[in-house]
C-alpha cells in the first residue's frame, strides 16, 4: 500500500484499462492522482512523502546516504534506514 500514497510530483496519464469504460471512453485516457505501483515515478514518488514527514518529525537526513534519519533525543540517538520501501 506504500505505493497508493506517494504524490505525484508530474502529470501522468493512463489508458483506460479493458472493461471499466463505455463507449463513450474509447480513445480517452486518465490523468493519475496518485502514483501507482509498476510506475518508474511510484519509488521517488513515495520516497519523497516518506523523506517529508520525517523532517517533519525532527529527523535529519544523513549527508552520506541519503536513505538514513537519524534523531538525537537527549543521550538517545534514533537511526532509521530506509531500503526500498522497508525500514531498519
Amino acid at each position: 500500500t506504500a505505493f497508493l500514497h506517494g504524490d505525484l510530483l508530474e502529470e501522468v496519464y493512463m489508458e483506460i484499462p479493458p472493461g471499466f469504460g463505455t463507449t463513450q471512453t474509447v480513445g480517452k485516457v486518465c490523468k493519475l492522482q496518485k502514483s501507482l505501483y509498476g510506475l518508474k515515478q511510484s519509488p521517488r514518488a513515495w520516497f519523497d512523502r516518506f523523506r517529508r514527514v520525517m523532517v517533519g518529525l525532527k529527523y535529519r537526513q544523513s549527508n552520506a546516504d541519503h536513505t538514513v534519519f537519524f534523531k538525537r533525543c537527549g543521550s538517545h540517538i534514533t537511526i532509521l534506514a530506509v531500503y526500498v520501501d522497508d525500514m531498519l
